[in-house]
């Protein structure tokens, strides 16, 4: 009966072990990186959230509409590693955003770099995109 028990156990820690690995996605799943992008924007919005964070930027396309993108970062401990924090994105702030356009052609990326107004330059994205800029 013990062995059944531990042998029961063994299954259940196992398959919570590997619950947050199958619901954490690739890069190639959803960015596509032979369509990098350079997004020019005013910050609307930020989440600073796991397992991704997100910022918002309003960019203005070709047509003269105003277009909300969503850029996907990396987790909120990696970006307080490279020295941002969640108050270096006050609503309103001018940025360039440089990454990797979503497949399914949404207004979505995936964000490498941020540069602010005053010149400074962040890496944004995970560190694990398998894109040449992140190897």
């Amino acid at each position: 009966m013990a062995a059944k028990l531990s042998i029961l156990a063994l299954t259940v820690s196992l398959l919570f072990v590997g619950t947050p690995v199958r619901a954490h996605h690739s890069f190639a799943a959803e960015f596509d990186a032979n369509q990098p992008i350079t997004l020019n924007g005013t910050l609307s919005k930020m989440e600073w959230v796991n397992p991704h964070g997100w910022i918002y930027i309003d960019v203005k396309s070709t047509d003269g509409k105003m277009e909300n993108w969503a850029i996907e970062a990396g987790a909120p401990n990696a970006l307080l590693r490279r020295g941002l924090r969640k108050t270096d994105f006050p609503i309103g702030t001018k940025v360039v955003v440089k990454g990797f356009r979503a497949k399914n052609g949404s207004p979505t990326a995936n964000g490498q770099s941020v540069t602010f107004e005053d010149g400074r330059n962040f890496f944004l994205g995970a560190s694990d995109t398998g894109t040449p800029e992140a190897r």
